[in-house]
């Protein structure tokens, strides 16, 4: 069976539903009608945002929160009627801890992204030894590097801050974002500020002590998000992704559920025939690609050098939520979890008091802890069994928080191939497939995870340009074309 479309989107995580919400808003704004289809090889839409709301309890089995300072995510939900759902993280738990031979140890208070803001808290840290100390704060004195080339991002914060801080601080809480390797990710994809603070200012540690004060001052940032560094909303991540495919259903969007798209061709009048697994065929006038560097790799072969995509290896982790009664865990818990580096050699990378970080996500007799499993390198527990996965959680929380209570339930999930790791050069490389595909595919637009970054509002930011990019070529060739400004395309 063939349909026809205007525009067709591959793939139903935050960045595909974010480019047809925009792409339909625009086109709406234009006095435009669209049809816009949506293709997701899974069930649900959502990608790996999904929330199990189970007990009472808010548990978040994909990613639980997003930086409250980048706009994408906050505008939408404004556009959503979803703001007044945002809810900051506790004002009374401001600690995180990183573990150290078996130790937790306070990060130190105002640490921005691993950099030291505040010296004295930074000196007085157990953390790093005194050498280690007095290696970081020669960044306030060491020539900056005025390249603009890419490097890695671990030999770019060993050669301002010196090992200790890259390894025992810094590792722990940026690898774990992308439960990566520091010393082969990109430092222009990962953290590119990082960089432009240094060439500015000629020390990281100044440059990021004059960008927290900027900061504070973000023009357009709501209540709920100063003095947060993340947000997340009251039901849970899923809230957004729930109201999203109701205002999609209402600007008469079409979703493809458990279907993937195999592979794609130009036909002579310039628009694309799509070819679906199940055999049927779309032809569309322009495509936005939203899904895994793997997936789009292999849909754009043949079309242009995917080389890019190729280079781009993904990590696959594990959550790991147990719900206990909260009279069970002794010892006192007065800040958001704890992270662990690799040299401690241990299954756990991070773990989140969820419910002491989020007090909403739980009843005042329970007590949620997730845990993550899996990084670069160290993959091989995210396969292990449940039970298997359970126990050594059980035994970890055991040795490092004393408890020894048996929890109420535990959820397992598997994020397999879910964190991208970016090679250095990574940004160039993008750059060089864009233009080949805007040169050779027109009307053909790429968004999400492998071109912007990992985070929710880097994925929407990503999504809502390519969507209004595609209505904007889409009145373009409306225009070429002698076509009527309003226009509806053959429907199935």
């Amino acid at each position: 069976m063939n349909c026809s479309r205007d525009l067709v989107i591959i793939g139903g995580g935050i960045t595909g539903l974010s480019a047809a919400y925009y792409a339909a808003k625009k086109a709406e704004e234009n006095g435009r009608t669209l049809n816009i289809t949506i293709i997701e090889q899974a069930t649900r839409l959502g990608g790996k945002i999904e929330t199990l709301r189970k007990d009472g309890c808010v548990i978040e089995k994909g990613p639980d929160s997003f930086l409250a300072r980048k706009m994408p995510m906050i505008d939408l939900a404004r556009d959503l009627g979803l703001e007044t759902e945002l809810v900051a993280t506790n004002p009374h738990a401001k600690k995180t801890y990183i573990v150290r031979r078996g130790v937790m140890h306070r990060m130190p208070p105002g640490l921005i992204l691993g950099i030291p803001t505040e010296l004295t808290p930074f000196a007085k840290t157990g953390l790093i030894s005194v050498m280690g100390k007095l290696r970081a704060l020669m960044d306030l004195f060491k020539k900056p590097r005025m390249s603009t080339e890419d490097e890695s991002l671990g030999s770019f914060l060993e050669r301002r801050l010196g090992h200790e801080v890259m390894e025992h601080i810094a590792e722990p809480l940026l690898a774990g974002i992308y439960a990566g390797d520091m010393s082969k990710l990109s430092l222009q994809q990962t953290f590119p500020q990082f960089a432009e603070v240094e060439r500015k200012y000629g020390s990281l540690i100044k440059g990021m002590m004059a960008s927290r004060k900027a900061g504070q001052n973000l023009p357009g940032l709501p209540d709920v998000a100063r003095g947060s560094t993340f947000l997340t909303f009251r039901s849970g991540l899923t809230s957004l992704v729930e109201r999203l495919e109701d205002v999609l259903r209402e600007l008469k969007v079409n979703v493809q559920l458990g279907v993937s798209a195999d592979r794609f061709e130009k036909m002579e009048d310039g628009r694309y025939r799509i070819h679906l697994h199940d055999g049927s065929q779309i032809e569309t006038s322009s495509i936005v690609v939203t899904t895994p560097s793997y997936h789009a790799s292999t849909f754009l072969e043949g079309h242009v050098d995917t080389s890019a995509l190729r280079a781009i290896e993904h990590v696959s982790v594990a959550n790991v939520v147990s719900v206990f009664e909260r009279s069970v865990v002794k010892k006192p818990m007065d800040g958001t979890g704890f992270l662990i580096s690799r040299k401690e050699k241990r299954a756990i990378t991070a773990c989140t008091w969820t419910s002491i970080k989020w007090p909403h996500t739980s009843r005042g007799d329970k007590l949620i802890v997730r845990c993550y499993i899996g990084r670069a390198g160290d993959e091989e527990r995210v396969d292990w069994p449940d039970e298997a996965l359970k126990r050594t959680v059980r035994n970890e929380l055991r040795d490092l928080m004393g408890i020894t209570s048996e929890p109420e339930f535990v959820e397992v999930t598997r994020l397999k191939h879910s964190m991208p790791q970016y090679p250095v050069g990574h940004v160039q490389a993008i750059q060089k497939l864009r233009a080949s595909v805007g040169t050779q595919l027109p009307g053909v637009f790429l968004a999400g995870q492998p071109y912007e970054g990992v985070g929710m509002p880097d994925c929407i930011h990503s999504g809502r340009m390519a969507g209004e990019q595609s209505v904007a070529i889409l009145a373009k060739t409306a225009s070429e074309n002698g076509m009527p400004t309003a226009c509806a395309s053959s429907m199935a």
